[in-house]
């Protein structure tokens, strides 16, 4: 692909996606219909249109017409009917972020099993490739391409419908959408972000009370607000380093309101623990003793690897680097930032033999450039690693 299509593919392949869906009502042919539209970019870009979202759906949309012209099947023929009948100019903003909205209700059918249901929606939504979710989900890309195949033939023969449900079966999905939305916002593009936190306002307008909901609105918008302030000329800067002039205070402001609503509710859930946590790093300097407290509870409701991991870190501020690494023994994760916490802890206990082999494992396994580099750097110079970060 160009440079300029790679851009639309980025920015426009699960809103394309998604109306496409909503069309055709099938979506391995949506998807086909897409990746031929964005083939059919790159032979005639440039110019590039004034609307190139709008441009792809239409594409898209006439190829599919073409394809069920040259079917001879009456379910063709009522196909290219219902396709010819749906002519309204495609809308930049509007009723299109309900067609993804509709998606993501749609791959997080109870008929599907959670890690199919998140894949799925990546895939679709997000335009990851398998690799890309494999590495998000730490399975073997295989395992990842069975998943995501699986799911959709479960749609497909299970005859699951492209809707937003009805009130009463919103909260029986609400959990796998909330890990959706996060997902998609910490895939560490720019765009994906953007998308996931519209989605989640979107989201808090269909189910105002659920706290849940809130809390991630809140908690996304609190990671994002630091984006601008993360890279330094494409190096990577530690949260204990960032200019806090480059942050979007717009966004804190807005997170630590939403985080003081969830407080006010008094039934905290995983992530509005997490939020609550962001919004400590955010204030001021950061109170480790509070963010430990905060991810005991945290790991009372949710005892995985990760948040045992990122509590280590909190344990190591509050009560020292040999406390922290008794926090870590027992968590088995083969996981970049795992070894880079390690490496961080044994060097400040004055073990740099073992740090080192820490911190290349770490380089090893990380998939961003930036944070490789960002090792790499502390393992020649004798620095810090992770610490102070706010994982």
């Amino acid at each position: 692909m160009t440079t300029e299509v790679e851009r639309v593919f980025r920015e426009e392949y699960g809103r394309a996606v998604s109306v496409l869906v909503r069309l055709l009502g099938d979506i391995d042919l949506a998807e086909e219909m897409v990746a031929e539209a964005f083939a059919e970019a790159v032979r005639r870009w440039p110019p590039v249109p004034p609307s190139p979202a709008g441009w792809i759906i239409t594409t898209a949309r006439n190829k599919a017409i073409d394809r069920h012209r040259r079917e001879s099947t009456r379910g063709a023929r009522h196909a290219q009917a219902a396709l010819l009948a749906d002519e309204a100019p495609v809308e930049e903003v509007g009723p299109v972020q309900d067609d993804r909205l509709r998606l993501i209700f749609t791959c997080c059918h109870p008929a599907l099993n959670r890690a199919a249901q998140v894949a799925l929606t990546l895939r679709l939504l997000g335009g990851l490739t398998t690799p890309e979710i494999a590495a998000a989900f730490l399975v073997p890309e295989k395992t990842m391409a069975q998943r995501i195949v699986r799911a959709k033939s479960k749609i497909r023969g299970a005859r699951i419908p492209y809707r937003v449900p009805r009130d009463a079966d919103l909260p029986e999905r609400l959990r796998s959408v909330l890990a959706v939305l996060y997902l998609i916002a910490n895939q560490g593009r720019a765009d994906l972000a953007a998308e996931a936190i519209r989605l989640g306002r979107r989201l808090m307008e269909l189910m105002p009370d659920e706290p849940e909901v809130r809390g991630l609105l809140a908690l996304m918008l609190l990671v994002e607000s630091r984006r601008g302030a993360r890279r330094d000329g494409g190096a990577l800067v530690t949260l204990d380093r960032q200019d806090r002039s480059r942050w979007d205070h717009t966004m804190i402001t807005e997170g630590h309101e939403l985080v003081r609503q969830c407080l006010r509710r008094g039934a905290p859930g995983p992530y509005q623990l997490q939020a609550a946590i962001q919004a400590v790093h955010t204030d001021g300097e950061t109170d480790w003793a509070q963010v430990l407290a905060l991810y005991d509870q945290l790991y009372a409701l949710t005892p995985t690897p990760v948040v045992a991991l990122n509590r280590a870190v909190a344990v190591a501020e509050v009560r020292g680097p040999e406390a922290g690494l008794a926090a870590v023994a027992g968590i088995e994760l083969d996981y970049a930032p795992l070894h880079a916490v390690r490496a961080d802890l044994l060097r400040r206990l004055g073990r740099e033999a073992e740090a080192a082999r820490e911190y290349t494992r770490a380089a090893e396994l990380s998939t961003d450039p930036a944070e490789r580099t960002y090792l790499r750097t502390r393992l020649s110079s004798g620095e810090l690693g992770f610490r102070s970060r706010g994982l």
